[in-house]
Order: C-alpha cells, then sequence, then structure tokens
C-alpha cells in the first residue's frame, strides 16, 4: 500500500512517519500494493488528529481520531479501519472482488449484521440554493437534507459537519 502523508500545524517526525507505516501495513493483506492511503495528520488546541482514507473499487474506508499522543491515534485508527473490514467481509468480497480468502483469519470473529431499512421517505425535492437547504435542514432539525440545485440542476446533499459547519455533496460529472 503507498502512504501518502499530510501534515496541518503538525511536525512530522521520522518515528511518526514509521510508526504510520509499520501500523497501515497490517492491512496489506486486504489491499493490493497500488491501492493509495491519505494519511492527514492535524495538531488542533493541544491535540493531534489523525484521518486515513483508503479508496478501493469504489468503496471508501475512513477513520478519524484524535488524541494528545498521536501514537495513540494511529492505533485506534487502524483498529477502526480493520473492524470495518471485518464487519463487511462478505459484502466486500461480493461486491468489490476481495480474494475469498482475504478474510478467512477473521470468518469466525464477527458476524455481519443483515442491513435493515427500517423507514423508506419519499418527498418532493424542490430547487434551491445550498443557503437555503442548509436553513431548511435546521429547521427539520436533520443532520443532512437532499435537494436539487437552483443553480446547476443537479441533486446535492447538505449535511452538518462535526466541526459544527456544512458540507455539500454533488454528483461528479
Amino acid at each position: 500500500m503507498r502512504i501518502n502523508i499530510v501534515t496541518r500545524k503538525f511536525e512530522l517526525t521520522e518515528d511518526v512517519k514509521v510508526r504510520i507505516q509499520k501500523k497501515l501495513d497490517k492491512l496489506n493483506k486486504f489491499f493490493p500494493t497500488e491501492t493509495e492511503a491519505n494519511v492527514t495528520l492535524k495538531g488542533e488546541g493541544g491535540k493531534s488528529k489523525l484521518e486515513v482514507t483508503i479508496r478501493k473499487n469504489g468503496a471508501i474506508f475512513r477513520a478519524e481520531e484524535a488524541d494528545k499522543e498521536i501514537y495513540n491515534a494511529i492505533d485506534r485508527v487502524v483498529d477502526v479501519l480493520e473492524r470495518q473490514i471485518r464487519k463487511n467481509r462478505t459484502r466486500l468480497e461480493k461486491k468489490l472482488h476481495f480474494e475469498k480468502d482475504t478474510f478467512a483469519d477473521y470468518a469466525e470473529l464477527e458476524t455481519e449484521d443483515e442491513i435493515k431499512v427500517s423507514k423508506v421517505k419519499k418527498f418532493e425535492i424542490l430547487p434551491m440554493t445550498v443557503e437555503e437547504a442548509v436553513m431548511q435542514m435546521n429547521l427539520l432539525s436533520h443532520q443532512f437534507y437532499m435537494f436539487k440545485n437552483a443553480e446547476t440542476g443537479n441533486i446535492n446533499v447538505v449535511y452538518k459537519r462535526k466541526e459544527n459547519d456544512y458540507g455539500v455533496i454533488e454528483p461528479a460529472e
């Protein structure tokens, strides 16, 4: 796996770089060597925040952790990623063409929960600006809101982020 490290307000030492490489190497058994892992390290108010994103066959594996000790954050991020992979191993083998024996070591550890859709909701999608969609989302006290972007004509989703700001999901052309 190739690892791309980006830092923001964080001084990357060789020890941290080696630790990230060593820990992410544990995931090599799940991914081919050409797979890229994007790692972002940020220094925020006395804490170090680590985000890891791995893309494979259309699936996105992502984890983020913050801790005063970057080494603890690295350990927890790798654990989260490994847990995501193990929990969804059957779907990953079927849909994303992971090798059948990729998860052989984990066959007995976790059983996959059935995906259960408990509610289907239909509503009219109205054209509006991003600002109007954010206002509507807040009025409904939702975490996300789907709308037709009045400027582009595409279906978009606005969502509330952990940092108390907002994001917009737009379809790729």
